[in-house]
């Protein structure tokens, strides 16, 4: 069946506000702390957690930038679906996000929500999937 109405358009978040701080090598509690607006610096820190075994700590901060990420792309005119391309930087964040929280919602032994985000990932970029869940 074809969508008459065609696909939403693609959306492209702006720079992280915390992008620069963390590339320059500030640690991503303080990027964090300095500005809780950063899915950068949420996902930074899931994943050190992730790779340390945290798995709860990995899984809050994963949420956390996960909701960030949700906020910023309806202010950016996401109506709930549609792509996000990996291909723009800004939305890297995003996916890392909810690839990280499903890793860590798999790791608590919430399978049902570890397919919700492995499925909205590949929905939101079949590419972003590709790099991080394989």
């Amino acid at each position: 069946m074809t969508n008459l109405l065609g696909e939403p358009p693609e959306t492209k978040l702006p720079a992280d506000p915390g992008a620069a701080e963390l590339a320059e090598g500030t640690d991503a509690r303080n990027v964090a702390a300095l500005h809780p607006d950063s899915i950068d610096a949420w996902i930074t820190l899931a994943e050190a957690a992730l790779a340390d075994g945290l798995d709860l700590e990995g899984y809050a901060f994963a949420r956390t930038g996960y909701h960030r990420s949700l906020d910023l792309l309806r202010r950016n005119g996401w109506k709930g679906h549609g792509p996000v391309p990996w291909s723009h930087e800004p939305n890297r964040g995003f996916l890392r996000s909810l690839a990280a929280l499903g890793e860590a919602s798999a790791r608590l032994g919430d399978e049902a929500e570890a397919h919700r985000c492995r499925e909205f990932l590949h929905e939101s970029s079949p590419e972003a999937y590709a790099a991080l869940v394989g």
